[in-house]
């Protein structure tokens, strides 16, 4: 059975943090691909959400819908520098609750080598 050692790091921020963000991964160790650094794509939507009564969101309104311009930035990251990468990304996120999901992935050359 195949073990993952790389992962995909789904994070979403507001668009004006799209620089610090993309940065703060490369400093943090992910977006690498073989010779390549700073590897990541970038999806462009719109994040909803309703902060609870005790939130202080840095975008939109307590107790309310909200729906605001959102990117989701897609990176990968090998397991020995997924706590840097995960430190370096909310050192820079600008979210009370940042997005960040964490998902194991195999890489096509893992495949073919197993």
């Amino acid at each position: 059975m195949l073990q993952s050692e790389t992962y995909l790091l789904v994070i979403g921020v507001p668009p004006e943090y799209e620089a610090a963000i993309l940065e703060a991964i490369a400093q943090g160790g992910a977006g690498v691909v073989g010779d390549y650094t700073h590897c990541a794509f970038v999806w462009r939507g719109e994040g909803h959400f309703r902060p609870g009564p005790n939130a202080r969101p840095a975008v939109g309104e307590v107790s309310t819908d909200n729906a605001i311009p959102e990117i989701r930035i897609e990176t990968t990251v090998t397991h020995d520098r997924l706590k840097g990468a995960i430190a370096a990304i909310k050192a820079v996120h600008p979210y009370e609750e940042p997005v960040i999901y964490i998902v194991p992935i195999h890489d096509w050359r893992t495949v073919l080598e197993s």
